[in-house]
């Protein structure tokens, strides 16, 4: 057939697809198991499907290859900085992680990928002095909420004394929350993001989930979170990723108390 040649074959891109989606279903699935509520868990298999059948309709284009943002010392400097200050951030979070456990059984979750990757934060760093040039290098990365991450978990009956737990342990080693955003009234993400200041300046951001909301979030909708952020994303998908956001988020079990754990933000930050 003219101009076939090298055409994928559509029965070996279907049983890729399909080989995909068995891996990406089966670890979504064991994730879940022993953690999340009943509830949640009954569903876990319909919202597969479901993200499935979206694809089918949208396909996912290939990425360009990106290019690597510009370095400098500047650059290279900052971020070695924070990535000095992590290992001392991190064994403070495990720390509170085992002395949190013993009263209200918290978790880290995703611990192995709390520090964001050089290139990805050089990326950062360049969208940062895109849009205000007269930055330095430093003043940007703190800009980066989000460059060192850790997510504790909790069973929806322990989450609401767990988070103040957590709070209170950070605060006595010296750390300062300037930020927290309580999203469990939201329909379609919930949880309680919060960022941190050391007091060298460094930040990061400490995440508070269940393990519905965890899986919610890390198996099931960044996917479709990230579609959303895309400005080449079409006005007829847009609508379908915040419905299968909202449906996934509707089957979460709300803690008790948690909602009316208050919003903050310090002034000049």
């Amino acid at each position: 057939m003219p101009g076939s040649r090298g055409r994928p074959d559509p029965d070996e891109r279907g049983r890729a697809y399909e080989a995909a989606r068995a891996y990406f279903s089966a670890q979504a699935e064991q994730r879940c198991e022993g953690n999340c509520t009943q509830a949640y868990r009954d569903e876990v298999p319909g919202f597969l499907d479901k993200w499935a059948r979206h694809l089918k309709r949208w396909p996912e284009k290939p990425r360009a290859p990106a290019d690597r943002p510009a370095d400098s010392p500047e650059t290279r400097e900052a971020i070695g900085r924070l990535r000095d200050a992590e290992p001392t951030f991190s064994a403070d979070a495990q720390a509170i992680e085992r002395e949190n456990k013993d009263k209200h059984g918290g978790w880290l979750e995703g611990f192995d990928h709390r520090l964001k990757g050089e290139d990805r934060l050089r990326e950062k760093i360049a969208e940062q002095l895109e849009v205000e040039p007269g930055m330095t290098a430093t003043e940007a990365l703190r800009e980066v909420p989000d460059g060192i991450r850790y997510t504790y978990c909790f069973q929806p009956e322990s989450y609401t004394r767990g988070y103040y737990d957590i709070k209170e342990r950070f605060e006595s080693r010296g750390y300062e929350m300037y930020y927290s955003q309580n999203w469990w009234t939201n329909p379609e993400y919930k949880g309680i993001n919060t960022r941190w200041v050391a007091p060298h300046g460094e930040r990061f951001e400490v995440q508070f989930h269940t393990p519905d909301s965890f899986h919610a979030k890390h198996y099931l909708t960044h996917a479709a979170y990230e579609r959303i952020r895309d400005p080449a994303t079409k006005r007829a998908e847009l609508r379908e990723l915040h419905t299968f956001q909202r449906e996934v988020s509707s089957r979460i079990q709300v803690p008790d108390g948690a909602v009316y754990i208050p919003d903050y933000k310090k002034e000049g930050f």
